[in-house]
């Protein structure tokens, strides 16, 4: 599986997410992902968002492994400047 792909089928199923991937062995992986959708959700809530949205990727080992680190757009923001 490659990061686009990834990034893709999050976005896909969290209309106005934004993610963005990292790995370079096909299997391991790390994400960000920011969305409005996490506003008030706990992180294991935000974190089983993003894993409900890769689905079956994540239970046939297409992705052995993802590092997540999710946000709303305001925590980001407040993260980058």
């Amino acid at each position: 599986m490659q990061t686009h792909d990834i990034a893709h089928l999050i976005e896909e199923q969290l209309p106005g997410a934004q993610a963005i991937v990292y790995g370079d062995d096909g299997v391991h992986f790390e994400a960000v992902v920011i969305s409005d959708a996490f506003a008030g959700k706990s992180l294991i809530q935000q974190h089983r968002m993003v894993y409900a949205a890769l689905g079956e990727r994540m239970q046939n080992e297409e992705i052995h492994a993802l590092s997540l680190k999710t946000h709303t757009p305001d925590a980001w923001h407040k993260l980058q400047s």
